[in-house]
């Protein structure tokens, strides 16, 4: 499953999702790069689903 994290006010990461850690904090591979940072969730009010889906 494609997750996204924050990693910054301005800097955001999508990857594969790797876990989830105590803190809340979930972990992402790209390549062969593992990013973790606070999960990034939809804006209230829309749906995570694709338009048209």
């Amino acid at each position: 499953m494609i997750r996204t994290i924050a990693l910054g006010d301005y800097i955001s990461v999508q990857g594969i999702f790797v876990g989830r850690l105590p803190d809340g904090r979930i972990c992402v591979r790209v390549g062969n790069n593992v990013f973790t940072g606070p999960p990034v969730s939809a804006p209230s009010g829309e749906s995570a689903r694709p338009a048209g889906a």
